[in-house]
């Protein structure tokens, strides 16, 4: 299977590692796993469950299904940006469905053998949180749907200010 975006298994951050910039110009440096947990530890019980455990929300019921509004969605638990609202498309699946990545250095894809199937896993490249899944059966230009839980993502609003973790790395 084709890899996109960073592979490499959550690393220690620290000062021998330089950081890894993606071409959107965000620190995409994988999290050690201790400050995953960090971060995990103040997320709601099924922002846990979905992010940490693998799980998906029931379809139809996701607070993001809906959205309409321009802006961008971002990691829930360490703020990376992950897709836009440019990207979005109504799939008919009960989920909220992009048909690309804000960069694809922002998400790791990863085979997904699970519940007696092959799919394709996309997990936040920064810190390893579970997303959802992609397929091939989007929408022109890409042909693909990536297929995300609400809980997984945090929104905000075109001109609303992003947190630090959202923004840009410093050059």
């Amino acid at each position: 299977m084709e890899s996109r975006g960073n592979a490499a298994p959550a690393a220690t951050k620290g000062p021998a590692m330089s950081p890894k910039i993606s071409a959107s110009g965000y620190d995409v440096t994988p999290l050690s796993p201790e400050r995953v947990k960090e971060l995990a530890a103040k997320l709601t019980p099924e922002e846990y469950r979905i992010t940490q455990k693998s799980g998906t929300e029931p379809a139809f019921c996701g607070n993001l299904l809906d959205n309409h509004k321009d802006g961008v969605y971002v990691c829930v638990v360490c703020g990376l940006p992950l897709f836009s609202s440019a990207h979005k498309f109504n799939s008919g699946t009960g989920w909220p469905s992009f048909y690309r990545e804000f960069d694809p250095q922002h998400v790791r894809r990863k085979k997904d053998i699970s519940y007696g199937m092959v799919r394709v896993e996309i997990d936040c490249a920064r810190c390893g949180a579970h997303l959802g899944h992609v397929f091939e059966d989007g929408p022109p230009p890409t042909g693909e749907r990536h297929c995300l839980n609400s809980a997984s993502l945090r929104f905000y609003e075109k001109g609303e200010t992003l947190p630090p973790e959202s923004q840009p790395a410093k050059r």
